[in-house]
């Protein structure tokens, strides 16, 4: 089953095309290369052709540090839903390097990570699970009414007397 992209509270076309190790580089469009690929070709790579990068579990996310100002989107596989590196990786996208584009799941998402995957700093989301596209084709709600640990998101305010409750900023998923 292909993967649909879900952005802003509904599914949207998705330009970008994943490559692999071995696909040759097209002269224009917009790709999304494994990380030592993105690495090698960067530098090369025609202008006419929009790079991303797709991070694995494994991948360090600080080798991107001197490249985010020219990516637009970077994807972050969750190989397996019960491994929760990418959540980390987010994090230190977003907060260490302030990576403000497009942070995108791919893999194994499931429609109850989506509101955790957004507090980490995704933004959009390759669905390939059908019962998760079902839901949210359906309009299932998504976000969480209270959040029982600290974060420092733009938009979260403080629910009731325990420091470390929060109520989530207003959100299109």
């Amino acid at each position: 089953m292909a993967a649909q992209l879900y952005k802003d509270g509904g599914f949207v076309a998705d330009d970008w095309r994943h490559l692999g190790d071995d696909d040759l580089l097209p002269e224009a469009g917009a790709v999304i290369l494994p990380l030592a690929r993105f690495l090698e070709s960067v530098a090369t790579a025609p202008a006419s052709l929009k790079l991303a990068v797709l991070l694995r579990a494994a991948d360090d996310p600080d080798a991107l540090a001197p490249h985010l100002s020219r990516l637009e989107l970077i994807a972050v596989d969750f190989a397996k839903f019960s491994d929760g590196r990418g959540y980390s990786t987010a994090r230190l996208l977003c907060r260490r390097h302030g990576f403000d584009g497009e942070l995108r799941a791919v893999g194994d998402v499931l429609l109850d990570q989506i509101p955790l995957m957004r507090r980490c700093g995704f933004t959009a989301f390759e669905i390939v699970h059908a019962p998760t596209r079902r839901a949210l084709e359906a309009g299932h709600n998504v976000e969480v009414p209270l959040y029982l640990q600290p974060a420092e998101r733009a938009g979260e305010r403080p629910a009731g007397a325990r420091a470390w409750a929060r109520r989530p900023a207003a959100s299109p998923v």
